[in-house]
């Protein structure tokens, strides 16, 4: 898979899973755009060291001025877009609880970035995609939305919700030839999982494992490969999907 004079930016790219999109998109030649509340200097290294062009951006993907600043600074700096990842999500800093329990606050923002923040992103970057005549847009889902995580009920619904919308902006921008798939990963050993299970970690991830048909945990990589499979030519008649990427957990 070569992305070479391709354009991609990834949303939550600080760290983990985003980090690892980034370092993998720079590997194949892509100019990666690092974007992020947090600062992205760290992600911005990873791309220059493998060679590639890169930005990094203080991004609010709540906010439409802040996507669309976002979308002109890339058009600016590479002339265009033609690969977007929404992974930007509220996940590691959550607080997991009875449904009955959760905080009304945390409800609203998390469904404020993990589904409203694809839309803004999304329509933020459509003019030039459409400019490109084409584009490949990801979203990044979770087990949780298929299996149905306990104790987590806003993160869970949150995560559904990006595959209804997967679907629905598959069906509207496939005229303008810009495809929308969406990626569902099991836990995987990033920071976040470490902050949201704490000293639990290791007995989720074997409780995890013995769930999965091929029992390997899963590293950043793992979910990366999908992302790149999708970002691709190879899948340019793949749009509407979800791809679990879950060691066999869910089979859709």
């Amino acid at each position: 898979m070569n992305f070479e004079n391709k354009v991609v930016i990834v949303t939550g790219a600080a760290r983990g899973l985003g980090q690892e999109y980034a370092r993998q998109f720079a590997r194949r030649g892509a100019k990666v755009v690092a974007c992020d509340l947090r600062d992205c200097t760290d992600t911005l290294e990873v791309i220059l060291k493998e060679g590639a062009e890169g930005l990094a951006l203080t991004t609010d993907v709540t906010s439409a001025e802040s996507t669309r600043d976002m979308a002109a600074a890339v058009v600016g700096n590479f002339g265009g877009i033609d690969i977007l990842v929404n992974n930007a999500a509220l996940y590691g800093s959550l607080t997991f609880a009875p449904f009955d329990k959760l905080d009304e606050q945390e409800w609203d923002a998390t469904m404020n970035v993990n589904v409203k923040g694809i839309w803004q992103c999304c329509k933020a970057v459509l003019p030039a995609m459409k400019e490109r005549d084409g584009g490949s847009i990801i979203n990044i889902s979770s087990l949780a939305a298929t299996y149905g995580m306990p104790n987590g009920l806003h993160y869970t619904t949150s995560k559904a919700a990006v595959i209804g919308a997967t679907r629905g902006l598959a069906r509207e921008l496939g005229r303008f030839n810009i495809r929308v798939n969406a990626v569902a990963p099991n836990v995987v050993n990033t920071d976040a999982t470490g902050e949201v299970f704490g000293d639990k970690r290791d007995k989720v991830i074997d409780v995890t494992l013995s769930q999965q048909a091929i029992r390997k945990p899963l590293e950043t990589e793992d979910i990366a490969g999908a992302v790149l499979f999708l970002a691709s030519d190879l899948s340019k008649l793949t749009t509407g999907q979800t791809i679990m990427v879950d060691g066999g957990t869910v089979f859709l």
